[in-house]
């Protein structure tokens, strides 16, 4: 069932998931978004609050799923699962998808959908990743429990490396 050509592509953004998993559990830093210079089109209020979660991940489980042609093709997914570390401490668990939705000579596009388990609720994410980016945003699409419309972006660095990391801003 797993290919070896696209395994390598899928677990480095398997990765981005269990990073994922623990965001909005511990704030690093929150404050009230300033908003005063934005114009009038901005979706964010002077009452915002944002909370900075930073993190690591830990135990990956991953599954490589080659459909249609053999060897890289649109669909072929990789599926993840695993938990997140703050301060070397177990803070949430976290699974997702990553599909090839796009195939173009060398060039690959994965749509990513997270959904993150957290004792304050649930966490959403999702995100293009072109070419094996090591580097990446993650728009927060909402949540459940005390992440109840959240929104934001979290932004990763080093995906696929023992050094992964990531950096959230999660408005609520």
């Amino acid at each position: 069932m797993g290919n070896n050509n696209i395994r390598p592509m899928l677990r480095k953004f398997g990765a981005l998931s269990l990073v994922t998993a623990a965001v909005g559990v511990f704030a690093v830093g929150s404050a009230d978004a300033d908003t005063s210079n934005t114009s009038n089109t901005s979706n964010t209020s002077k009452r915002d609050r944002v909370e900075v979660v930073e993190l690591q991940i830990k135990d990956l489980k991953y599954e490589a799923v080659d459909v249609g042609a053999k060897g890289p093709s649109l669909g072929d997914m990789g599926v993840y699962c695993g938990t997140a570390l703050e301060n070397g401490r177990e803070v949430g668990s976290g699974s997702g998808t990553s599909q090839v939705v796009s195939l173009d000579g060398g060039n690959t596009t994965e749509q990513s959908v997270i959904t993150i388990d957290l004792d304050r609720g649930t966490l959403t994410m999702q995100s293009l990743r072109k070419n094996e980016e090591t580097s990446l945003d993650m728009a927060i699409t909402g949540g459940t429990g005390a992440f109840n419309g959240a929104r934001g972006t979290a932004r990763y660095w080093d995906i696929g490396t023992p050094k992964e990391r990531l950096r959230a801003e999660i408005l609520r």
